[in-house]
């Protein structure tokens, strides 16, 4: 350890590392921490933070910025943990970038006039006030594709505006030629109808004067970012902070990036950023490794980084695989192991999901928690499986909310031809499953209703199951034969007419063949990998009734039981399961991987580089053990584990783990705090103690003489 200096900040508990009190009292004006996962990236940031106010800056003029509201509870209660007393704390700025664009944007706005639309449900009128504009504007220019009107359609639209605000440079009322219209997909990756619905969007948004009407999630960041882009001079409107950091460097975007540097530019700002080029997960909204390996260093050429390579959250034995895997310096202080452990399965979905439970086993067998495991699949398409093989095993699990396979769009529309047939939704007891089921019912079949009058028919509905066959009636019945509803006609009329001993899978089968749902999947969804998911789902489920061996009304009474065990409330006492790119920023005790095999994980429609950070965000979520679950055979197993090399990294492991338990555990300080009350104050500071502004507590040296303080010590 270093020694300290005087106006160091002591942290409560904790002892800073060397590399942490490197950045901590570093100079610069611009220092980035390139950081590993588990490396304490909010703590080192919090040290720079009581640093600062220990050298006399106000709390006021110290900001830190982070890109989500969980992000930002955690470095606030992460500034207590360390010691800053929390008084000061609530004087320190802590904002997401969203909420620190709404603060500066409402100096120069009439913020009172612009309305608020953060839920879907708020943007839908523009959505659909946008869709009726590219008719009108372009509808005798060009045919339009999927111009649908269904929930679905109207969060996809909300995703690609986001994700086109988010693209470099990109500006979304920027004036364009309709023959350009044919490389768009190539450039930005959207249709032209996406993309023309996107910029009407925008034109209404805006609305007159550049003076937005209204403001949904990122627009505040986006439309601070566009006025610093026309008019530089808007970043004198910021307060004079003296100290700004910022944690996860690796989702920066282009918006908030040009945020960051007009603050970082003010002549009294000094800014320290953490971050990890490996964890960029996040490219469809913005985020690129070349903010931290290029563009802050072409931003600001006399910037110096600072590595911070030592986890804490895991041991040595994942810790030095994970340096082979990214070719970076990795090193761990814990003095506990972390299991690896590598299963095989036979390759099948059902093999696998076997491999799952065995984990979950042997995990309670060694008496842990059953809460301390999580399941992180490369995709949604692979929780059928899964979750069918936990609840034989009688494991519960908790998804995300409408996240389980029976709550997919392609199998609610499968779950809603059954329910028209045996006329019985009622079984579904949930309300947004009900409504799901209909969306996906007019989403699949192609149904042509107005949007008002499916939020209606969707309240009718699941409200009262009965309504179904109404809908069916009025909606799909009366249709030619000849168009899509015609066939989503003939398919219920066909399951109807089926003998009551035809097992559920041949009807299925047939369904899916009549309705050719691979092709429907591709022309709905327009990105390859989205289709692929659709058709793997249906696939899957297909399997799941093969197994089931049943009839439709032994089916479909299973289906709506392990429905209300996957979504079944529960507090504790469950796994979680869910996608490796939601779980950024969480750790779990057990971390389970499964389908590390050939074209699942590493897929091949994207690009190898992301595919890696997600492996290597999803394996250093752990704590105590990392499960690999990949086939028998060596040639379909996926390529990153074996670039891990876990073999060579045992020794060494072992002898690191020993040197930490004899890690000094004591800060070496030259401080002893004292126990006094607010009315003692003025008493030892004439006895010759110090003030601490940081922690808000009075010390004395180590070569003080403590006798005269005993009663406070």
């Amino acid at each position: 350890m270093n020694e300290y200096e005087p106006t160091q900040f002591i942290p409560k508990l904790l002892i800073p590392n060397e590399e942490q009190i490197d950045i901590q009292l570093a100079k610069h004006k611009v220092i980035i921490a390139e950081a590993n996962a588990g490396a304490a990236k909010t703590t080192t940031l919090a040290f720079r933070v009581g640093q600062a106010i220990t050298n006399n800056i106000t709390p006021e003029s110290i900001l830190a910025l982070v890109f989500t509201s969980t992000a930002r509870d955690v470095m606030q209660q992460r500034l207590i943990d360390i010691g800053i007393h929390f008084s000061v704390v609530k004087r320190i700025e802590i904002a997401t970038f969203e909420e620190f664009s709404v603060s500066e944007l409402a100096k120069v706005e009439d913020s009172e006039k612009i309305e608020s639309c953060m839920l879907p449900r708020q943007q839908k009128k523009h959505v659909l006030a946008a869709m009726e504009q590219v008719y009108e504007r372009y509808g005798h220019l060009m045919e339009f594709q999927g111009l649908a009107q269904t929930s679905r359609a109207i969060n996809q639209f909300l995703d690609i505006q986001l994700k086109l605000k988010a693209k470099k440079n990109l500006d979304l009322d920027a004036d364009f030629e309709i023959d350009e219209l044919d490389t768009v997909y190539e450039r930005l990756n959207v249709n032209p109808t996406e993309y023309l619905v996107a910029r009407e969007y925008e034109r209404i948004r805006l609305g007159y004067n550049d003076h937005p009407v209204f403001r949904g999630p990122f627009d505040a960041t986006y439309d601070l970012a566009r006025r610093l882009t026309a008019d530089p001079q808007t970043a004198q409107n910021f307060r004079d902070y003296r100290t700004v950091v910022c944690d996860e460097l690796h989702d920066l975007n282009e918006a908030a990036f040009s945020i960051l540097c007009a603050l970082i530019k003010k002549p009294r700002c000094f800014f320290v950023g953490a971050g990890d080029k490996d964890q960029v997960i996040h490219s469809t909204l913005g985020a690129n490794r070349e903010f931290l390996t290029t563009r802050f260093k072409q931003e600001f050429p006399f910037l110096q980084q600072y590595p911070l390579t030592i986890t804490y959250r895991h041991g040595p034995h994942l810790a030095y695989p994970m340096q082979n895997f990214t070719g970076k310096d990795f090193e761990s202080y814990v003095a506990n192991e972390t299991e690896i452990k590598v299963a095989h399965y036979d390759g099948t979905a059902e093999g696998c999901a076997a491999c799952v439970v065995d984990a979950i086993t042997k995990w309670k067998r060694d008496r842990n928690p059953i809460d301390g495991c999580a399941i992180l699949m490369r995709g949604w398409h692979q929780s059928i499986a899964i979750e069918n093989a936990l609840k034989e095993a009688e494991i519960p699990y908790k998804t995300p909310e409408m996240a389980s396979y029976l709550q997919r769009e392609e199998i609610l529309f499968l779950r809603g031809i059954m329910a028209i047939a045996l006329k019985d939704l009622g079984s579904v007891k949930s309300y947004p499953v009900r409504c799901g089921i209909i969306d996906a019912l007019i989403l699949f079949g192609e149904i042509q209703i107005d949007a008002k009058e499916i939020e209606s028919v969707k309240y009718q509905i699941a409200k009262n199951p009965d309504v179904l066959i109404f809908f069916f009636d009025r909606y799909v019945a009366p249709s030619n034969s000849n168009d899509p509803t015609g066939l989503l006609n003939q398919a219920v009329k066909y399951m109807q007419s089926v003998s009551p001993g035809t097992k559920v899978d041949v009807i299925i089968r047939n369904i899916s063949k009549h309705l050719n749902l691979e092709a429907m999947a591709a022309k709905i969804y327009v990105r390859p990998y989205e289709a692929s998911v659709v058709t793997k789902s249906i696939s899957g489920f297909l399997s799941v009734a093969v197994k089931a061996d049943q009839t439709l009304q032994e089916f479909w009474l299973t289906v709506n039981f392990s429905e209300a065990f996957a979504t079944k409330k529960r507090e504790k006492g469950f796994v979680v399961l869910d996608c490796v790119s939601n779980a950024k920023g969480k750790e779990f005790p057990h971390v389970i991987l499964p389908f590390l095999e050939t074209d699942e994980f590493p897929n091949v429609m994207f690009d190898l580089e992301e595919e890696r950070n997600l492996f290597y965000v999803g394996a250093t979520r752990t704590i105590s053990r990392l499960t690999l679950i990949t086939p028998n055979d060596p040639g379909r197993r996926s390529q990153f584990i074996k670039k891990m090399k876990i073999p060579e990294t045992v020794s060494r492991a072992n002898l690191a783990v020993q040197r930490n338990e004899n890690i000094q555990r004591t800060p070496r300080t030259n401080r002893r705090y004292l126990k006094t009350k607010f009315e003692e104050g003025k008493l030892v500071k004439s006895m010759g103690a110090k003030f601490d502004w940081a922690r808000k507590a009075w010390y004395i040296e180590n070569d003080s003489d403590p006798k005269p303080f005993e009663q406070w010590l």
